[in-house]
C-alpha cells in the first residue's frame, strides 16, 4: 500500500486550526530527519520501550503495509533504538516511516534507506536488548497522545497526527 505525498502539514493545520476536539494534534519541533524519504504518511502502529529496541525490531521485520511506526522511547538519548539494519528492514517490509522519540545511529545507512525516519538525535551506543517493551498501545510523545490507528503526516514543516485520514 502506498500513501500519497500530496499533502502539506501547513495546509492540514490551516484546515484544522479551530479543532478543539483533540482529534488533530501537532508534535513539537523536536525531531530531525534521518531517512531517505522526507515526506510520508500512513496509519500508526506504536511501540513503547526504554533503551530496548526488541519490539522495534519485531515491528520493522513484519509487514509495514504503508504504516508509520511511532516509537515512544521516553525521549532517552542514552541508547539508539534504530540503526542502519533496522532502517533497511523497515524499507524492505513496506513501512512508510518511523518517528522515534529517542535516539538512532548509523546516519549514513539510514540516509540510504527508502523510508522516512524522524528521531531526536544520534548516539552510536547500541540498544540494551532485554525483550522488553509493548506494541500497539497508546503512547504520549511530548504531551501529545498517539494511538494505534491514528494517521500521521510528516513533511519538511513538521508532524501532525489525526484520528482519521485527511
Amino acid at each position: 500500500m502506498t500513501h500519497a505525498t500530496d499533502f502539506s502539514t501547513c495546509d492540514l493545520c490551516d484546515l484544522h486550526k479551530n479543532d478543539s476536539s483533540g482529534a488533530f494534534r501537532v508534535l513539537p519541533p523536536l525531531f530531525r530527519d534521518f531517512g531517505a524519504v522526507l515526506k510520508f504518511s500512513g496509519p500508526v502502529s506504536t511501540v513503547l520501550c526504554l533503551e530496548d529496541n526488541s519490539r522495534v525490531r519485531e515491528a520493522v521485520n513484519s509487514a509495514g503495509d504503508g504504516r508509520v511506526l511511532v516509537v515512544d522511547g521516553g525521549g532517552s538519548l542514552r541508547r539508539s533504538l534504530l540503526g542502519g539494519n533496522l532502517a533497511a528492514a523497515a524499507a524492505a517490509n513496506g513501512w512508510a516511516g518511523l518517528v522515534i522519540h529517542g535516539a538512532v545511529r548509523d546516519k549514513a545507512e539510514m540516509a540510504a534507506s527508502a523510508v522516512g525516519i524522524r528521531a531526536l538525535g544520534l548516539i552510536p551506543w547500541p540498544t540494551d536488548r532485554q525483550n522488553q517493551g509493548l506494541r500497539d498501545v497508546p503512547v504520549q510523545i511530548a504531551g501529545e497522545w498517539i494511538r494505534p490507528g491514528d494517521w500521521l503526516y510528516a513533511d519538511e514543516d513538521g508532524i501532525v497526527v489525526m484520528a482519521s485520514p485527511a
